[in-house]
């Protein structure tokens, strides 16, 4: 009987200890201990303007721009101007040394009037009249070529030469206007006409048409911004590191004053745009298999909820179906959530064997 006695005060003694324990448990997981009352984070899905573009970088250049040569070879006489000098169309740049061209002009025109003094006389003497004409031209066109002329107006980016040195022929005639390229005796860039060609991705150029507008922000210019519209799309890609991408063309509408060539700018297109929509950050939506979807807080508990996306902007996205104005979203992997989760998840029974379950401040996960 001392011994069945000593077992009863044995297990009286665990049991207890047991119902010790439960206590503790239960003070430890009850209302009484604010580490379990969860904070979930959410946001408010409300209404607003979703606004979707698209954009590229690049380097601000002239939509006019060209490397002039003098039309024949000579001695460089005098170079009239300098760059970052604004010159106007037709003003002289730039001189040859003309002694041999005038020299040749009036040889042709000596010889041009004797032609035409005794170009009546025969067949041969009228073909002799002729030729001597186009002597005569000709040497009016080099001479001609002896003087570097402005095509057009525009600032002088770089100067070439210098007085003294020779100057190669060109195909250029007296200044002409050829592609804008290094090299040149003189560049000329017409500043008041500027562009900016961007590369856009595959994806993104099929949402571009020539003529939509544009944004243009600086990267050296602190909220300095200018407009432009779409003027080509080129219909060949060009490839970089396995990246398929398509030059825009973007010609400014207004330039500026502060802004200069050369500087690196970036363009941006609204490509979208749904006024007065339900919208939520962008980063609260996860796609998986063509499925949008959203994790909503309702009654205390998150709730996977599929939804239909509109607009989609850079940090907004327009829902069009599934969603309320008022519904309070929960950011994916959030702070609060990850806690909440992992406490409840350490107790069988509790509120981790749904994931992602929040327990109600004040009550027990999974109760």
């Amino acid at each position: 009987m001392k011994f069945r006695r000593r077992g009863l005060i044995t297990n009286g003694a665990l049991g207890i200890l047991l119902l010790g324990g439960a206590g503790a448990v239960y003070q430890t997981l009850g209302p009484g201990d604010s580490t379990e009352q969860v904070t979930v984070r959410t946001f408010t899905a409300s209404r607003g303007t979703v606004i979707a573009s698209v954009s590229a970088s690049g380097k601000v250049e002239s939509a006019r721009a060209r490397s002039l040569n003098f039309g024949t070879s000579g001695t460089v006489e005098k170079i009239h101007v300098k760059p970052g000098d604004k010159v106007t169309a037709g003003q002289i740049l730039a001189e040859l040394d003309d002694d041999a061209a005038q020299e040749s002009v009036a040889s042709a025109a000596a010889g041009l009037k004797a032609a035409a003094e005794d170009s009546e006389s025969s067949a041969s003497a009228y073909a002799g009249y002729v030729k001597a004409d186009i002597t005569y031209k000709e040497a009016q066109r080099t001479l001609a070529a002896t003087d570097l002329k402005a095509p057009f107006a525009g600032t002088v980016t770089a100067v070439n030469g210098t007085v003294g040195g020779s100057s190669a022929s060109s195909a250029s005639s007296g200044g002409g206007a050829g592609t804008a390229e290094a090299g040149g005796f003189i560049e000329l860039a017409d500043t008041r006409r500027l562009q900016l060609v961007g590369s856009f991705t595959e994806s993104d150029v099929t949402k571009l048409k020539v003529g939509q507008t544009a944004s243009i922000s600086f990267d050296a210019l602190t909220g300095v911004t200018g407009e432009g519209k779409i003027t080509q799309i080129d219909p060949v890609a060009a490839t970089s590191n396995n990246v398929v991408q398509y030059p825009v063309t973007v010609a400014f509408t207004d330039v500026p004053d502060e802004v200069r060539l050369g500087q690196t700018a970036t363009v941006s297109v609204e490509v979208g745009k749904a006024e007065n929509a339900i919208a939520v950050a962008s980063t609260a939506i996860t796609t998986a298999g063509g499925q949008s979807s959203v994790t909503v807080l309702r009654d205390g508990r998150q709730v996977r909820t599929p939804v239909t996306v509109g607009v989609q902007g850079t940090s907004l996205t327009e829902i069009t179906a599934g969603l309320s104005e008022g519904d309070q979203i929960v950011p994916p992997a959030s702070a609060a959530t990850q806690n909440g989760n992992q406490r409840m998840g350490g107790f069988p029974g509790g509120g981790g064997g749904f994931p992602g379950n929040v327990a109600p401040p004040g009550g027990r996960g999974g109760q």
